[in-house]
């Protein structure tokens, strides 16, 4: 999924269900490619220098043209301010609507293997033992 070079560029997980679609419903909306998306369960996937697949898997992260690394709901803020939705975006800045949605981010992305059906052992003992407030 390519875009130019300077596109802010989104590392997702593409085994996810839920990811995924999202991430189509950004593409569709993507008209002047300002978006690139890097999908990091990909079996060509390196991290960049600086992050780890680790890192990648347990919170969702974006890259600026000028290699600033943003992670969290700003990742989807800087998304949807690229593909023209900015003026919505404000409102995700306002103090309790902010504390809402990091805090719903938060908790989507320590239970996301869960929620999607992809728990096993090794993944879920990964997520249980993530302090809150880590993800």
């Amino acid at each position: 999924m390519s875009a130019g070079g300077d596109a802010f560029e989104v590392f997702f997980d593409g085994d996810c269900p839920l990811c995924r679609r999202e991430m189509n419903i950004v593409q569709r909306m993507d008209k002047n490619e300002r978006v690139r998306l890097t999908d990091i369960a990909s079996a060509s996937f390196t991290p960049p220098p600086g992050l780890t697949r680790e890192a990648l898997m347990a919170s969702i992260h974006g890259r600026r043209a000028d290699g600033t690394v943003v992670t969290g709901v700003e990742v989807f803020r800087e998304v949807y301010t690229a593909v023209g939705l900015g003026r919505w975006v404000a409102l995700t800045r306002l103090a309790p609507v902010a504390w809402a949605l990091d805090a719903a981010y938060a908790w989507f992305a320590r239970h996301r293997l869960r929620l999607t059906g992809r728990c096993t052992a090794e993944t879920c003992a990964i997520d249980a033992a993530t302090p809150r407030g880590a993800s």
